[in-house]
């Protein structure tokens, strides 16, 4: 899945409509992805369906309009943990394939 479709799947869970708001809206999709990328989910699974909820997660939780109270929500954490952990055992099984 392309960033941009990404991007359509996040507004779709976040009830936003048009786009005027796609750029502003993709920094955050990118922001988010570069985290839970650095903080261990592979690629493929950043790039799949499994993924759109934390984004859509990540990104509400970034999508504060510049009030400066931008913070990310316990369940992003939690799920990001998951996806981590997730990420590690996928590896494992190939490397022992």
């Amino acid at each position: 899945m392309t960033k941009d479709e990404q991007l359509e799947k996040v507004k779709e869970a976040l009830s936003i409509t048009g786009n005027f708001q796609d750029k502003a809206l993709m920094i955050y999709l990118e922001e988010v992805r570069d985290y839970l990328e650095g903080a261990g989910v592979n690629k493929s699974i950043l790039d799949s369906e499994q993924a759109i909820g934390i984004l859509s997660r990540g990104v509400s939780d970034l999508w504060n309009y510049g009030s400066g109270n931008a913070a990310l929500s316990p369940y992003f954490y939690e799920r990001a943990i998951q996806l981590v952990y997730r990420s590690r055992t996928t590896e494992e099984g190939e490397n022992a394939e």
